[in-house]
């Protein structure tokens, strides 16, 4: 991965909220999106009666918004001038305005299962806005580990392919569920005691997360920042359910006792690959 020396004008300072959110308590880090095109393709995707190809098309599409989102609220940004096709005819044809910043180093994990084609829609994508030696993408096969009663007890690396460094670099985890965060967190960990260095910033991009997976996340990496297109908290009882999104968080509740989402999408591992293991 290397950095352009190319001269630009960044500014970084200014952000534009391009998606509505809604407001919660959870803090700073956590951006949960307000959309009603994300949540309707959302629906359909939790539909019991939605079987492939649907499952996979609505997946694409769904983090393509996140795609979207990411970009505005955590990439560096700068100012820009092209010369339009018509610059031949009129030289006042320049376009000038602020695009990503193409230096930008940019990591990409995919974790296997249900992280394979969100992270491919994440890497194709930062190819086309980035110079794309800026640009990698990370592999890792991971499982959840259980106890005799179903209960998820922490998850697994079996294996993975890094390409090096991550230093300075923003870090992008597309994983459609955030349930209880163990994927996640032996995934950081692994970066961590591999001493493979210190992202500029790490993105964990979600389509559902649960109360309990932000706390879990934010009391291990306090800086990690988390965007989702849902926040499920189904099982909270319903004075609970009337209060705003994190004003009574450690009584907030979204998974069962096999720490499944509810209401949630299922397995989407499973849904996606049509293998029901």
């Amino acid at each position: 991965m290397v950095h352009s020396d190319s001269e630009k004008t960044c500014i970084n300072d200014e952000r534009i909220t391009v998606f509505r959110q809604i407001d919660h308590d959870y803090g700073p880090q956590v951006r949960i999106l307000n959309d009603p095109y994300s949540l309707s393709l959302l629906a359909t995707l939790s539909d019991k009666k939605t079987t492939q190809p649907e499952i996979n098309l609505l997946i694409k599409m769904l983090y393509r918004v996140l795609f979207h989102a990411a970009v505005a609220e955590h990439f560096p940004i700068c100012l820009t001038e092209v010369e339009t096709r018509l610059i031949d005819v009129n030289p006042e044809a320049v376009w000038q305005g602020p695009v990503a910043d193409r230096s930008t180093l940019a990591v990409v994990v995919a974790m296997a299962r249900a992280g394979l084609i969100p992270a491919d829609v994440f890497f194709e994508n930062l190819n086309v806005i980035l110079d794309a030696q800026n640009v990698r993408q990370d592999h890792f096969m991971i499982n959840r580990t259980s106890d005799n009663t179903g209960g998820v007890t922490g998850a697994m690396i079996s294996g993975c392919k890094i390409g090096g460094s991550v230093d300075d670099a923003v870090v992008l985890i597309p994983d459609p569920m955030g349930a209880t965060g163990s994927s996640v967190l032996e995934v950081l960990k692994y970066y961590e005691e591999n001493e493979l260095g210190s992202p500029k910033k790490v993105v964990l991009l979600h389509l559902v997360v649960t109360p309990e997976y932000l706390r879990s996340i934010l009391d291990r990496h306090p800086t990690a920042h988390i965007l989702s297109l849902r926040l499920d908290r189904g099982l909270s009882p319903e004075n609970v359910l009337r209060e705003k999104p994190g004003k009574k968080w450690l009584e907030e509740k979204g998974l069962n006792d096999n720490h499944y989402i509810v209401p949630g999408i299922g397995g989407l591992g499973e849904m996606m690959n049509n293998s029901w293991v």
